[in-house]
């Protein structure tokens, strides 16, 4: 938080990364490594979403930590006896602080892990996903979408910029802003972005091109979560997602899409947000709305054309399901 009371995201992560060639010291091995995750998180969640489309469930094994953390770390709340059963760890900290002793950044989801050594060898949200696609392309399944083609990178990497800063990011900048001031010009920008997003998206099935992209996963993420929390808790209450109507159906596309809304937990999503913000909300409640039902309603975008997976196929059912009451079916 700056004096003027505006949220700045600390975006000190790990750089370390897995490649082909392992010219960082961690080259891309088949079970070497565990992607840990939480559902309930957006930026995790794109990673989620990756891997499954990706079809990497064989060579990059996943954990899932709780909707909820305190101050140290997110915790293996969900696995027997309170532990990650292949790190054995009981908190995600431990494998920060066993690389780094003395580590003083966030502890955050996504991160991979190498489980050799226990450590974690990056957080860099960012870069994970793209890696996916790019240094792991010998392991996909057959019939993997190209997320991150190089004749669209250019554009794809143009639209992440202005996405991340005024919607993914922009949100928790409404959020979490400390002045009346900060507030609302974070808010403006939000919903100004939503317009033009809006707008593109009147004519395009997609943000990039004719198929799904690095980008559609990165927007997709935070439009999930908009009515359920970003609407009413971090106070982005112009319009909810369902009352912008290309957002929404655009939302419910990819929301049909395997891979997307079959990875989207609500009921965590609201317990982490409306249980972890204490500041925000100090009672701890948790929602019980809204109606989720609507997310399966028709949404009419193939009309516009395009192919979700372009020359690929759909990924076949999660091998890792939401828990049953957890989303929508």
């Amino acid at each position: 938080m700056n004096p003027s009371g505006e949220y700045n995201r600390d975006q000190r992560y790990i750089s370390t990364r897995i490649t082909e060639d392992g010219r960082d010291g961690y080259p891309v091995e088949p079970g070497r490594y565990r992607l840990i995750v939480a559902r309930a998180c957006p930026w995790a969640n794109r990673a989620i979403i990756v891997r499954r489309l990706l079809g990497l469930e064989d060579v990059l094994s996943m954990g899932i930590a709780g909707p909820t953390h305190d101050k140290r770390s997110w915790t293996f709340d969900l696995d027997p006896g309170g532990r990650d059963p292949v790190l054995g760890y009981e908190r995600l900290q431990e494998a920060f602080l066993a690389r780094f002793p003395d580590y003083d950044k966030g502890i955050t989801v996504p991160a991979i892990v190498d489980i050799p050594t226990g450590q974690v060898v990056t957080n860099d949200f960012a870069q994970i996903t793209i890696d996916l696609s790019l240094e792991w392309a010998k392991y996909h399944r057959a019939g993997a979408p190209a997320l991150y083609p190089a004749e669209l990178r250019e554009q794809i990497d143009k639209v992440n910029r202005f996405v991340f800063a005024d919607v993914n990011n922009g949100v928790y900048r409404a959020g979490f802003a400390g002045s009346q001031e900060a507030y609302e010009q974070a808010y403006e920008r939000l919903f100004a972005r939503l317009d033009k997003l809006s707008d593109h998206l009147t004519s395009h099935r997609y943000l990039v091109g004719d198929t799904i992209t690095e980008a559609d996963v990165r927007l997709f993420t935070t439009l999930a979560r908009f009515d359920a929390v970003y609407h009413g808790h971090f106070k982005c209450n112009r319009s909810k997602l369902s009352e912008m109507p290309v957002l929404w159906a655009y939302a419910r596309d990819l929301f049909q899409t395997p891979g997307f809304g079959d990875t989207i937990d609500f009921v965590d999503i609201k317990k982490h947000y409306y249980v972890v913000h204490k500041d925000i909300n100090p009672t701890q409640i948790v929602p019980a709305g809204p109606d989720l039902r609507n997310w399966l309603d028709p949404h009419g975008r193939e009309s516009l054309g395009g192919r979700p997976f372009g020359d690929g196929t759909p990924p076949p059912p999660p091998r890792e399901p939401v828990p049953a009451g957890h989303g929508v079916i």
